[in-house]
């Protein structure tokens, strides 16, 4: 028999180094090092218990047959509600995807309209599987580089010199993983304006974590700020970080009948529809009791001070303070170059996270996987306990450096 060659789209793709980075960690524990794991991307709380019971329900009801492609009737009442309530904007049933998990909404909404050559927008630091989902779609990835004096986030003058004829999709996601940053309603006003200058351009606005900020005021998505091209605003959201659900599977986007008819027909072809159980779950996690995502963020709120105060006082790094989501990514440029007590030079953001994970038993995610070297990305998704003892273990691994 011959070797198996996989399809182009595959070999165009790589591991998600997220992915990679848990697979290593579950690995050194495995082998009976003690791992202190800050690149896990999911809530530590347990799911809502109205929402458990509300599935334990569906199934004790027997909701457990083939729904509507795009969700069962009470769940595209609980998007449509919770849209209006987050946004003030109105969307019919027409309006409405949904999917296993924000994730794969978001591919089938390329894989419903790329062809070879159409180009994607996607700002650096950018989610590692952004410029992956566009490659595996025949299309072509556009990395537009922020900079760090603006936060990471667009300017209007970048996107502009970033745009062509070939451009399909802007994609912006704010809260931003990895950065955590959240545009103003200003700022989104003023990359609107641009966009208005360009009608073929449409825009994926990932809002995944619009519920976890710490600014003491609600995210603004672009198809509220801006509603003269709200038409050309497709915006995905899902339950999975902000009611802990991510193993539920569960995302839905709202938007352009066209497009959303377009990824109901692919979903048609691949998994039907999302779990009838997930979908029961998630509309009481939209509709239901909203305590829950109050008292987590704050706990995420005192995380994130103290992750920003302790990797903060490190020599040689420096945080970039989120609006948002549960990530802290940290500069680590003035690492570069330093001498390991081994004699080895750390060349690059790679290096640094290898050294942190050899050296201090801290297992981070390098910068360079989300576009942006000289930085490292890392969760406070988990105990105050833990990120105490990673930010000393970072501390002294950085002190034993020449």
């Amino acid at each position: 028999m011959s070797a198996f060659v996989p399809a182009k789209r595959v070999q165009r793709i790589k591991e998600s180094p997220s992915t990679a980075a848990a697979a290593r960690v579950r690995e050194l524990k495995a082998a009976g090092r003690a791992i202190i794991d800050l690149t896990v991307g999911e809530p530590d709380f347990d799911t809502p218990d109205n929402v458990k019971d509300e599935a334990i329900r569906a199934i004790r009801d027997g909701e457990t047959k083939y729904t509507p492609v795009n969700g069962t009737p009470r769940l595209r009442q609980a998007i449509r509600e919770r849209m209006l309530r987050t946004s003030g904007v109105e969307y019919r049933d027409e309006q409405i995807a949904v999917g296993g998990g924000g994730k794969q909404v978001i591919y089938l909404t390329f894989t419903a309209s790329l062809d070879e050559g159409d180009e994607v927008i996607i700002p650096s630091p950018y989610w590692v599987s952004y410029p992956d989902m566009v490659a595996a779609n025949d299309g072509t990835p556009v990395i537009l580089t922020t900079r760090a004096e603006n936060r990471h986030k667009v300017t209007p003058d970048e996107l502009r010199a970033t745009i062509t004829p070939r451009t399909k999709w802007l994609v912006l996601n704010a809260p931003s993983n990895p950065t955590g940053v959240l545009y103003t309603r200003d700022e989104l006003a003023a990359l609107a304006a641009v966009l208005v200058e360009h009608p073929h351009v449409r825009v994926l606005t990932d809002e995944i974590y619009d519920e976890i900020v710490f600014t003491g005021e609600r995210a603004v998505g672009l198809a509220e700020a801006a509603p003269e091209i709200r038409d050309r605003v497709l915006t995905v959201n899902g339950v999975s970080k902000s009611y802990a659900m991510t193993g539920w599977r569960l995302g839905y986007a709202v938007g352009d009948p066209a497009v959303i008819k377009a990824i109901n027909l692919l979903q048609s072809q691949t998994s039907s529809c999302p779990s009838s159980i997930t979908q029961a779950a998630a509309a009481e996690a939209l509709a239901g009791d909203q305590g829950f995502v109050a008292s987590s963020v704050a706990v995420y709120r005192e995380r994130r001070d103290r992750a920003v105060e302790l990797l903060g006082a490190v020599d040689g790094l420096s945080p970039v303070v989120p609006d948002g989501a549960f990530y802290l990514f940290v500069d680590c440029s003035g690492l570069i170059g330093r001498t390991t007590p081994a004699g080895t030079v750390l060349e690059n953001d790679q290096a640094v996270t290898l050294y942190l994970l050899d050296e201090a038993g801290v297992a981070v995610i390098q910068g360079s996987a989300y576009g942006a070297d000289g930085c490292f990305r890392m969760s406070f998704a988990t105990s105050l306990e833990t990120i105490e003892a990673g930010g000393a273990a970072v501390a002294k691994a950085v002190a034993a450096l020449s």
